[in-house]
């Protein structure tokens, strides 16, 4: 009897590249292999890295030491974007098989194969200029939400950021075939879908698209979406101040399927520090973002991303960012300390701020953040919201996500898992989570496209 061999999977980063090892997982399962847990000593290991933060680059090498620790025999594989940006570093963790850049990660199978084979060859890589095709990806059996790939890459040139550096340009397939994607998952029985990307609003803004593809952009993406039958939820993840445009705030008003909610990068509220970063708005665009969405959706959720300790970053430019923020109605925030990421402009810039001050202006922002979600929550206890449940929990209660995305726990039934229910939501528990009785559970409907009252 044949015995498969078996692969796990460790993704480190954002959402896109959740969306990618999955993608790449599922090659593995159609050729043959098991997919099996972490500490399953498994055969192969594949480990998606980050390098936004220089502690992602130190947790891929942590990562590399627990798979050599639980399955020394195992050979493994490393991709993403730490992976592009300094392949022989990795090359020389030990332990590491292959370390593949941008142009292969999608050939990792293939790769795997001549590695048990007897290759011996470990780093395969190139120029990220000659990154250029578009490589379409989503999520899918890892969670209740399916994270859906629609761009890639990026043109700006902010002055701490790597991801230029190793995705390439912003690139993106046409409408037409993006929906084929999402008619995938539709026909999977998902029933919420992320769109990803590293700049989502840039769809369609393709040096080298197909002559159809370049007339297109995010709004006609999502407005095709909308009429798509078979899922009845899409998000938008992180999109750029400066493209989230009127009409795309109208259309989510007005949408059949799209959620109240909106993830929008804002890095700095000090025009001074925005300018240093090459970030292409200024905070009073932000605001007037904020407050069309707030007139139209006074229910919908907004998160927001922003780094402390950037160079030069003075106390009085941390706090114009931390009272700009505070007078802000949005939900949370993603609080990210700057670390210097090698060959980009900020890294050599003067008057670095020190470490200490970093983390002592993080842990004001995390706690601004708390405030912020536990306020915007308050305003929703005791009121009707519609839930999709996902997985039950190892402490037998079940967690979900409304429509404007406040997160609701409740004791576990079964039936509960991808499923839509009008609940009653009742109030914020210590753990900053909205709670909903299991009594309003147990005559709630299983609903397809719910009316939630706020």
């Amino acid at each position: 009897m044949r015995v498969e061999k078996t692969v796990a999977f460790y993704t480190l980063g954002c959402k896109l590249n959740f969306t990618e090892t999955s993608t790449i997982a599922r090659e593995f399962i159609d050729g043959g292999y098991q997919k099996v847990d972490f500490e399953a000593s498994p055969d192969v290991y594949v480990i998606n890295t980050c390098s936004v933060t220089d502690a992602a680059n130190k947790k891929c090498r942590n990562i590399v030491n627990r798979a050599r620790r639980n399955a020394p025999e195992a050979l493994i594989a490393v991709t993403g974007c730490y992976a592009q940006l300094k392949p022989d570093e990795i090359a020389d963790i030990p332990g590491v098989d292959i370390v593949l850049g941008a142009s292969e990660k999608y050939n990792m199978l293939e790769h795997v194969r001549m590695k048990e084979q007897g290759v011996e060859r470990k780093v395969y890589s190139c120029e990220i200029d000659h990154v250029n095709e578009f490589k379409p990806a989503f999520s899918h059996g890892d969670r209740t939400r399916s994270f859906l790939k629609v761009q890639d890459g990026c043109d700006y040139s902010c002055t701490f950021c790597t991801i230029p550096l190793a995705r390439g340009n912003s690139r993106s397939q046409s409408i037409a075939k993006t929906i084929e994607s999402a008619k995938e998952l539709a026909v999977r029985g998902v029933k919420e879908v992320v769109l990803s990307g590293v700049n989502i609003g840039d769809f369609g803004h393709n040096k080298d698209a197909e002559d159809g593809a370049k007339k297109e952009n995010f709004l006609g993406l999502i407005s095709e979406l909308d009429n798509l039958e078979g899922i009845d939820r899409f998000r938008i993840s992180s999109i750029e101040p400066n493209l989230l445009t009127n009409e795309i705030i109208d259309f989510v008003a007005n949408s059949k399927r799209f959620m109240p909610h909106f993830h929008i990068p804002l890095q700095s509220g000090s025009n001074t520090i925005l300018k240093s970063m090459r970030r292409r708005y200024l905070r009073e665009l932000y605001a007037d973002r904020v407050d069309k969405i707030k007139y139209l959706m006074p229910h919908c959720a907004i998160g927001v991303d922003v780094i402390v300790g950037f160079p030069g970053e003075s106390e009085e430019e941390f706090m114009e960012t931390y009272n700009f923020i505070n007078g802000l109605d949005i939900s949370y925030l993603h609080v990210f300390t700057y670390s210097e990421r090698e060959n980009t402009p900020a890294a050599v810039m003067q008057d670095a701020v020190p470490l200490y001050v970093r983390k002592e202006r993080s842990k004001m922002l995390h706690t601004l953040s708390d405030k912020k979600r536990r306020s915007f929550y308050h305003n929703f206890e005791n009121t009707e919201g519609s839930v999709l449940f996902e997985s039950k929990n190892g402490d037998g209660s079940i967690n979900g996500f409304t429509e404007n995305y406040v997160k609701v726990v409740t004791e576990y039934t079964e039936g509960l898992e991808n499923s839509i229910i009008s609940v009653e939501l009742c109030r914020t528990n210590v753990d900053g989570v909205m709670t909903a009785m299991p009594d309003n559970l147990s005559s709630a409907t299983n609903t397809q496209h719910p009316a939630t009252s706020y």
